[in-house]
């Protein structure tokens, strides 16, 4: 049988390369991969555009000498010509595309996201008995206990190791309860014990940060987008 691939000490044929991928479940990782590479295969860019590029990669990635270099070309089973002509070119065709496809609905979605995207910094106490949450309320409410000092001593989540205060953290990923409280909030704002799955939380906000569009935020967006532009694309052609 053909050999087909050369993977350290191993050779690998056509018949078992099909074998290996269905199993380790990277068929899908193909097709996507196909998806983009029709995609993104009418785009252009200067030389400029791939010199400049070709930097970054290596600044990003750390590649500053030829050992550093070499070490990575041999993790990734790959020769520096291949990383410069095709899988370098590659990367910036895919930048490329991002933003002829999206770059111009970057704002619109970045508001409809955004209350999502603010961060909140905030002190969180958790306990299950509701009679011993509306006591410690009023504690910190009556300034008799600081909100760390009575966090510290009875929370029951994992907020007691920082003395309740948590975050940033983006509201999109937090419990929509807080969320919602968070978002309402004014700093220093104390709410009564509210029910969070199996707690009673009492939560004080300590700082909205609201999020801006950036450049992180617009990459970021950007491969929201992106991502979501190629799971519709596996499905449609699953």
């Amino acid at each position: 049988m053909t050999t087909v691939l050369q993977l350290e000490n191993h050779t690998i044929n056509g018949e078992d390369i099909l074998r290996r991928l269905t199993s380790y479940q990277m068929i899908p990782q193909l097709r996507r991969e196909r998806i983009i590479d029709e995609a993104i295969a009418p785009i252009s860019y200067t030389e400029e555009e791939l010199e400049n590029t070709r930097q970054r990669f290596y600044e990003q990635n750390q590649l500053d000498d030829d050992t550093k270099l070499q070490v990575w070309l041999k993790h990734h089973s790959m020769s520096q010509e291949f990383l410069e002509t095709v899988f370098i070119p590659r990367l910036l065709k895919i930048k490329k595309f991002k933003h002829q496809q999206w770059n111009h609905q970057l704002k619109s979605y970045f508001l409809k996201r955004k209350h999502e995207l603010d961060r909140a910094i905030y002190s969180l106490i958790r306990i299950r008995e509701r009679g011993i949450a509306k006591e410690l309320y009023f504690r910190i409410q009556e300034n008799e206990q600081s909100f760390a000092e009575i966090a510290r001593q009875y929370s029951q989540g994992r907020e007691v190791q920082v003395n309740g205060i948590i975050g940033p953290v983006e509201l999109g990923t937090m419990h929509p309860t807080l969320a919602r409280l968070l978002a309402i909030s004014q700093p220093g704002q104390l709410w009564h014990p509210v029910p969070v799955e199996e707690w009673l939380a009492i939560v004080r906000l300590e700082k909205l940060i609201p999020a801006q569009l950036n450049v992180s935020m617009r990459q970021r967006l950007l491969r929201e987008l992106f991502e979501a532009w190629i799971q519709k694309q596996m499905y449609e052609n699953s």
